[in-house]
C-alpha cells in the first residue's frame, strides 16, 4: 500500500485506474466477484477515485487516500440496509448514519468498493452461504475460503481490493486469512468501534483489517482505530522469544500445515528467536468451560429472537440452529463464562509475560472442499476455529500470517500478543513476516 501510495502522490498511477482495475476482476464472469461481493458500489468507487488527482493526495497525509477497500457486509453504510449476507433482513431499516469504521474511512480517503459476501450473521467459520453463493478459495475453487469473513479474504486474495474489513468473534478474520493466503488481524476488541455493525456477540466481536502484508494491515488498522500508524519494523528476530503452547493446539495438524509450521520455527530459530515450548493450561479451561459456543449462542439468540420469529425460514438451517441453540443453554453456563473470564485472562496474563507473543498454527486443517462442508459443517467448523477461538474469550491481539510455499495449499501462522499490545504484535509480526535476523 505505502508503494500505490507513492505512485499516486507522484501522479505515476492514478486512484481510477485502480478502482477500474478492482472492477474488472469483479465483474470478470470467469472469477469469484459475483459471490464475493453482495453489493458493489461502481459508480460510487469512479466518482470518489476520479476526485483523487495527485495534489488531493497529498493533501489528505493518507497512506489509504484513493485506495480500493472493500467492506463485510455486516457494517452500516448510510441509506442502505446492512444485510448480514441474509435476506431475511431485507425489510430492514436503511442505516441512518455510517459505521464509525465505514466514516474514518471515508475520512481518510479510502475508496469503498464494495459489500462483501459473508456467512449468514457472521455465525461459522466454514464460510458457506446458501443464499449469495460461497466464493471459492483462490488456490483451489472446490475449497471452503473460510469464514465469517470469506468475501473479505477472497476480495484481497484476488486483488478486488487492496484491502477488506471483516469482523472476529471466534475466528472469523484469521480463519479465512489462513485458508485464502493473506493476512488477518483481529485487535484487542476496544481498539476499533464496533457501533453500526450487526452484533453476533457483543463479549467476543472484533473489528479488524484484513490485507495481503502485515504493514498493509497495520496502515488500514491505523485508520479503523483512529490511531496515529506506528512503524511496524522495529524488531528483529535476534530480540524475540516465542511460546508454542503445548497439547491440542499441535494435535491433529494436517501435513501440510504440520510442515509448513516446522519450517516457519525452523526459519525464526535460525535467524536468532529463542523459541520454546510451554505448557498453558488455561487454554484446555476455556475449552471445557465452553464447549457449546455458549457466549455467543446466548448472546446471538437474544438478538435474533424476534426476527427468527418472523422470518426464521429464510435463514441457513445451519446458522438458525447454531443461534436457536442459545435457548438451551443454562443462565449458570453463561454466568460461569462471563464471570471466570478475567481471573482466567490474568493466569494466562501470568503464564505468557515472560514471552512477546504465542505461536501456533491458526488452523489445524488446510481448506476443506466446500462439498465436505456442506456434508458435516459442525464437526469442520469446530476444527476450523479450535486454535482462533481462545483468544476472542481472552482478548488478546492476534494475527494470522501466510507461512506456505508458493503454489501449495495455504497455510497460516498464529501469533498471539498481550492485551493492548496491538502494535507491538503487528511489529513481530512483520519481522517473521520478513525473516528479519541475523
Amino acid at each position: 500500500m505505502r508503494a500505490l501510495a507513492a505512485g499516486l502522490s507522484a501522479g505515476q498511477a492514478s486512484s481510477i485506474d485502480l478502482v477500474e482495475e478492482c472492477l474488472d476482476r469483479i465483474k470478470d464472469p470467469a472469477g469469484e466477484g459475483a459471490r464475493t461481493f453482495i453489493k458493489v458500489w461502481d459508480r460510487a468507487a469512479r466518482l470518489a477515485a476520479a476526485a483523487f488527482t495527485p495534489e488531493r493526495i497529498g493533501e489528505t497525509r493518507s497512506l489509504v487516500a484513493g485506495l480500493p477497500v472493500s467492506v463485510k457486509d455486516l457494517f452500516d453504510v448510510k441509506g442502505e440496509v446492512t444485510l448480514a449476507g441474509a435476506p431475511a433482513r431485507d425489510d430492514a431499516a436503511p442505516a441512518a448514519s455510517d459505521a464509525p469504521v465505514i466514516s474514518r474511512l471515508k475520512s481518510a480517503g479510502a475508496v469503498l468498493i464494495g459489500r462483501t459476501n459473508m456467512t449468514q450473521f457472521a455465525y461459522s467459520a466454514v464460510g458457506l452461504n446458501p443464499h449469495f453463493g460461497t466464493p471459492g478459495n483462490p488456490w483451489d475453487r472446490s475449497r471452503t475460503p473460510g469464514g465469517s469473513s470469506s468475501g473479505a479474504a477472497v476480495s484481497v486474495a484476488d486483488r478486488m481490493a487492496v484491502a477488506s474489513i471483516g469482523s472476529d468473534t471466534v475466528g472469523s478474520i484469521r480463519v479465512p486469512a489462513a485458508f485464502c493466503g493473506v493476512v488477518g488481524f483481529k485487535p484487542t476488541q476496544r481498539r476499533v468501534p464496533r457501533d453500526g455493525a450487526i452484533p453476533l456477540s457483543t463479549t467476543l466481536d472484533t473489528v479488524g483489517p484484513l490485507a495481503r502484508s502485515v504493514e498493509d494491515c497495520a496502515l488500514v488498522f491505523g485508520v479503523i482505530a483512529g490511531e496515529e500508524v506506528r512503524p511496524t519494523d522495529g524488531f528483529d528476530l535476534t530480540s524475540l522469544r516465542f511460546a508454542i503452547p503445548k497439547g491440542r493446539m499441535l494435535e491433529g495438524l494436517d501435513p501440510e500445515v504440520a510442515s509448513a509450521f516446522a519450517r516457519a520455527c525452523s526459519m525464526a530459530s535460525r535467524a536468532g528467536a529463542r523459541i520454546l515450548e510451554i505448557d498453558v493450561p488455561t487454554l484446555d479451561v476455556f475449552q471445557t468451560l465452553n464447549p457449546n459456543a455458549t457466549i455467543q449462542a446466548v448472546e446471538s439468540m437474544a438478538w435474533h429472537r424476534d426476527l427468527i420469529g418472523r422470518r426464521g425460514a429464510e435463514y441457513d438451517p445451519n446458522v438458525r440452529a447454531c443461534i436457536e441453540a442459545g435457548d438451551r443453554i443454562a443462565a449458570t453456563a453463561y454466568a460461569d463464562c462471563l464471570m471466570r473470564r478475567e481471573p482466567l485472562s490474568h493466569e494466562l496474563d501470568h503464564l505468557t509475560a515472560g514471552f512477546d507473543a504465542l505461536i501456533m498454527p491458526t488452523v489445524p486443517i488446510i481448506a476443506p472442499s466446500i462439498a465436505t462442508c456442506m456434508r458435516d459443517e459442525g464437526s469442520v467448523r469446530a476444527r476450523i476455529i479450535r486454535n482462533t477461538s481462545p483468544f476472542n474469550y481472552f482478548d488478546r491481539p492476534s494475527i494470522s500470517i501466510p507461512i506456505h510455499e508458493p503454489g501449495s495449499a495455504p497455510v497460516g501462522l498464529m501469533l498471539v500478543g498481550q492485551r493492548d499490545e496491538d502494535w507491538k504484535l503487528l511489529a513481530i509480526a512483520r519481522a517473521l513476516e520478513t525473516g528479519r535476523g541475523r
